[in-house]
């Protein structure tokens, strides 16, 4: 019997109260010993970051959990990680030997998504719900609704706590 290849999961991240309940559906359900978890940040255009003018089309590196809890690094990229997602994936990456990787894009969300699916090559993605109403989502558009329509993987979408 063939070893299963190793899968590469992206875990669309805003630190929202519905990307935490993704990154606990991912812990829970989706991840297997040996998997990659890509965590996908997506800034504002206007987002400040020392060094994004560097990566302004391609991205960040991808950069190891342990480096992306270092505060001078979520200073350096701009973002400001919840806790309680970082030790959900610092718990999976020890407990099943599971690479945990982030990388920040800055521009739409609805996008850069999209392009990440293929610029990592990710297997599947996975992304928190916010549950806006018909009206909001007309006008704001839904993120998850654009991924799921324009991604070139399975995609699945975890609804946030009501």
């Amino acid at each position: 019997m063939a070893a299963e290849k190793q899968r590469t999961i992206g875990l669309a991240m805003d630190y929202s109260s519905s990307s935490k309940a993704a990154t606990r559906w991912v812990a829970s359900n989706l991840v297997k010993p040996g998997d990659r978890i890509i965590l996908i940040h997506v800034l504002p255009k206007g987002a400040d970051a020392s060094h994004k003018g560097l990566w302004k089309s391609t991205g960040s590196p991808l950069i190891p959990l342990l480096e992306f809890m270092e505060m001078n690094v979520q200073a350096r990229y701009g973002v400001n990680p919840d806790k309680e997602v970082l030790e959900i994936l610092q718990d999976e990456s020890k407990s099943k030997q599971v690479e945990v990787l982030a990388k920040i894009y800055w521009g739409d969300a609805r996008e850069k998504l999209c392009e990440a699916v293929d610029d990592l090559k990710v297997d599947s993605v996975v992304l928190g719900c916010r549950g806006l109403g018909p009206l909001k989502r007309a006008l704001l558009g839904s993120v998850s609704n654009y991924v799921v329509n324009n991604a070139t993987c399975p995609v699945t979408v975890v609804r946030g706590p009501a």
